[in-house]
């Protein structure tokens, strides 16, 4: 019970606090306003034993007493400074985050610089909706510290960071210091790619690897073996006279003639029965197969055309087209 009061009081303070702070772009300093600190159970439980030690050394007239009251309360005003230190004038910076599919953890990578002559210790980090921080780290003086939050994503489209709590408790524990930043990050979510989808939509008379079945009477010679070659078109005889120590490599013939499929990704031409999200889906099932296949595939989508072609660069411009149909552009 008392906890959930807790809980439900902290996350009304932290709104009231933070509600007007936008995405910090570049380096964040910071500063001694930035830093709060309160007493954790263990210091309020420690500030009661002063108060106990301090009535006794009254009521006896207790001169060590008093020497041991004021000594050991030395000790917590000294660690109250320290745990306030431990986070003023740390810098923080914003890393790269690369696009996921939906309901995969979206990682954000975030950088703790330390331009000061004091090392950091026992930092806590995490967003601030994941709850006790999970990730902790330490900055020595005059380095830096990457560190990789994780977030999950729902639905596709631009995920933006989650506001960042930093913590720290060290060095004995009494007082909690942190702060909060909203880092100017984001992370593109590519829509999930579909279970199950039907096979590629390829055209022209071919089989599925690619080749035609017309011409293949018209050697045209041999060359090296490429992905996505059939195994049948191997040629044999040449491997075999192709020592491997040498940098023998696989070798396949090669036909002139005959038609060659044809891979097309025509968003609109998906029967308009199925639901938006489910084509989408069925798209980016099929730029994941056209790519492990290594097939060549042109892609159409709301008036975009994009040549025939593969590799990385092509699917990263076909899923994101996928991850953005019917969302504004974000700067």
């Amino acid at each position: 019970m008392f906890a959930a009061i807790k809980k439900a009081i902290r996350r009304r303070a932290d709104k009231w606090l933070f509600q007007l702070r936008d995405a910090e772009p570049g380096e964040v300093f910071l500063n001694s306003r930035r830093v709060f600190i309160v007493p954790t159970g263990a210091g309020i439980g420690f500030a009661g034993l002063l108060v106990i030690l301090l009535i006794a050394s009254t009521n006896y007239n207790l001169g060590l007493g008093f020497v041991l009251t004021f000594a050991v309360g030395t000790c917590a005003v000294v660690d109250m400074h320290l745990t306030h230190r431990n986070l003023v004038k740390l810098r923080l910076l914003a890393g790269r985050a690369h696009p996921v599919f939906a309901g995969e953890d979206a990682q954000f990578e975030l950088t703790l610089i330390n331009r000061t002559k004091v090392n950091r210790y026992a930092l806590w980090v995490d967003f601030l909706q994941a709850g006790e921080p999970r990730y902790a780290a330490d900055v020595m003086a005059g380095s830096t510290t990457a560190l990789t939050l994780s977030t999950p994503s729902s639905t596709r489209g631009w995920l933006r960071a989650p506001r960042v709590r930093i913590r720290t408790r060290f060095p004995l524990g009494l007082f909690n210091g942190w702060s909060y930043w909203q880092p100017d990050a984001r992370v593109l979510v590519y829509p999930f790619p579909e279970d199950g989808a039907p096979p590629l939509p390829m055209t022209g008379a071919a089989s599925e690897d690619g080749h035609g079945h017309a011409g293949h009477d018209d050697f045209a010679g041999i060359r090296s073996y490429q992905p996505g070659d059939a195994l049948r078109h191997l040629a044999w005889r040449q491997i075999a006279r192709l020592d491997p120590s040498l940098g023998g490599a696989l070798a396949t013939k090669h036909f002139e003639g005959g038609a060659i499929e044809e891979l097309v990704l025509d968003f609109d031409a998906m029967p308009a029965s199925l639901h938006l999200e489910l084509r989408l889906s069925r798209m980016a099932r099929w730029v994941l197969d056209a790519e492990q296949r290594a097939l060549p595939y042109a892609f159409r989508m709301n008036g975009r055309e994009f040549a025939p072609s593969a590799g990385a660069a092509h699917q990263a411009a076909c899923l994101r087209a996928l991850a953005l149909h019917g969302i504004k552009e974000q700067p």
